[in-house]
């Protein structure tokens, strides 16, 4: 079993504060992405993949407007207000991180096996220029992350990965770095699942991702969010 990092998820409260944050924070302009009627959300692609991470991109997301979920609450705690008010007053952040696996049902079997409910996959897609994009996602009944965002959402992608289509940026992740109370639970779970490319240590509960951009390193942080 092996679980490599997918992307990462920057929340915003709307999509416009979150391009000019990328463009700000990251030196770029954030790609087109698409909706998701299924959750009610939207998002912006950017490509951050290298040799370590291949096909790794971020995605920012928000809730769109005048949008009602098929299925609520929204994935990722964006239905929580402590999640909303902080995006609110703070701006956007790099709220969690979503892990790619061969087989999504063996690795929900292997994380419940290491006490940990990530939920069950449900299956969804969205329209590209390129056609149908599908995949299994990993949702919680309650729409929350685990652990604080320090353990991932897991997908199973169809034919396509959206990296595929992505352009280069000028953005790559250099390492993802997971802080955690209990560090052993946070490697004990990782390893139930193979991922690879984290760094787990000793901390107050926060999600670090190292990028190198043009305008210069930049690390963004969770801050326990």
């Amino acid at each position: 079993m092996e679980a490599r990092i997918d992307h990462l998820m920057v929340a915003a409260a709307n999509l416009d504060e979150g391009a000019a944050w990328c463009e700000a924070t990251l030196g770029v302009r954030p790609g087109p992405g698409g909706e998701h009627p299924l959750m009610g959300t939207h998002n912006l692609l950017l490509r951050v993949a290298t040799v370590n991470y291949p096909r790794a991109y971020l995605e920012i997301l928000a809730i769109q407007p005048g949008r009602t979920p098929q299925r609520s609450p929204r994935w990722f705690d964006l239905d929580d207000e402590s999640v909303r008010d902080a995006l609110r007053r703070e701006g956007p952040r790099l709220l969690h991180f979503v892990a790619s696996v061969p087989d999504v049902a063996a690795s929900v079997a292997a994380l419940n096996g290491v006490g940990h409910d990530g939920g069950e996959p449900l299956r969804a897609s969205r329209m590209t220029p390129r056609g149908l994009l599908e995949w299994q996602i990993t949702l919680r009944k309650d729409g929350q992350r685990l652990l604080q965002g320090m353990l991932p959402t897991l997908i199973q992608w169809g034919e396509t990965h959206p990296a595929s289509a992505l352009p280069e940026s000028g953005v790559t992740l250099q390492a993802l770095c997971a802080h955690a109370p209990e560090p052993a639970v946070l490697e004990h779970a990782y390893g139930a699942i193979g991922l690879r490319g984290v760094t787990v240590k000793a901390g107050a509960t926060n999600l670090g991702a190292v990028l190198d951009t043009p305008r210069g390193r930049v690390t963004l942080e969770s801050k326990g969010l």
